[in-house]
């Protein structure tokens, strides 16, 4: 989920609300803050906790309530993990260590060291584009005997690899595996994943919800209308020339259907008119500038 700001270093409060019942009313299963589209490296400890609070208090217990903790500075990460199971979230996800490598045996020490710590079910969350370090099959088999991690988001977009994480399930039946790359959800479930962490779910949740349950269901029509919609959606992430473009895009197209501030974190800038038009145009061909796509 994103994170709506108002101006620097400031939580949009209504815009959070809006977005949490908009997401929720929609149909997603859970709701996962403070990760990569989150925003979570470029927000203050200050806006974190904020974030975490407010989204507890407004979600209310109608989803579960995941939650980014990792930081560079090992005390920061369990602090944060500790505020978030006192405000009432229901789990922590953590990622490998970014700044400095970690080599595996490192990997695993560190995560030995920091799961007793953290008072919540982990998720770890591999995401080797931004961190530069990769949960190796290995490394997550040695973690598997850790019993309160309860499974892996893996958002490297490598279907092999995120098969042999599946594979891991035959020694952890209770893990939950879950893909980040929106438009491969057809393709993890199909290789035994349990569903998807999509950042297009901010915008259009009753269509990536929609498709899940198409796909689950064998309803191989409605799969397809579902599927069309989030392909075509994918576009949006076309525009722009930086990899933040991936954030702007989401956040663009929230503040066009009304649901909260377009406002990214430094060092990012909003899309100027020319990138909102284009965002706007494929919004209007999903139907979605005045009304949510309705998919199954």
């Amino acid at each position: 989920m994103v994170t709506p700001l108002s101006q620097r270093d400031v939580l949009d409060k209504s815009g959070l609300e809006r977005l949490l019942n908009h997401v929720i009313e929609g149909g997603v299963a859970g709701v996962f803050i403070l990760g990569t589209t989150g925003e979570a490296p470029s927000l203050s400890y200050r806006l974190r906790r904020e974030m975490i609070s407010e989204t507890v208090r407004i979600v209310d217990r109608r989803v579960p309530v995941m939650v980014g903790v990792t930081d560079t500075a090992f005390v920061e990460t369990v602090a944060l993990a500790e505020y978030a199971a006192d405000a009432g979230a229901d789990a922590a996800v953590l990622t490998t260590p970014y700044y400095f490598p970690a080599g595996q045996t490192e990997l695993t020490r560190y995560v030995q060291n920091i799961a007793p710590l953290i008072p919540l079910p982990l998720m770890l969350y591999n995401m080797p584009g931004l961190t530069k370090v990769w949960f190796e099959i290995e490394t997550l088999q040695r973690l598997s005997e850790i019993q309160s991690i309860i499974g892996v988001k893996d958002s490297s977009g490598d279907l092999d690899y995120f098969g042999d994480v599946c594979k891991l399930k035959s020694i952890r039946p209770d893990w939950s595996v879950l893909i980040g790359p929106e438009i491969l959800l057809r393709e993890a479930i199909e290789l035994g994943g349990d569903g998807g962490v999509n950042g297009g779910a901010n915008v259009m949740p009753e269509a990536f919800v929609g498709w899940f349950n198409a796909i689950k269901g064998g309803d191989q029509e409605t799969a397809k209308c579902c599927f069309e919609k989030v392909n075509e959606f994918q576009r949006i992430y076309d525009i722009g020339k930086y990899a933040s473009r991936h954030i702007k895009a989401t956040k663009s197209a929230l503040s066009l259907i009304g649901i909260c501030e377009d406002l990214p974190a430094d060092p990012f800038n909003r899309f100027l008119d020319p990138e909102r038009a284009r965002v706007a145009e494929i919004l209007h061909q999903l139907g979605l500038s005045t009304q949510e796509a309705n998919c199954g």
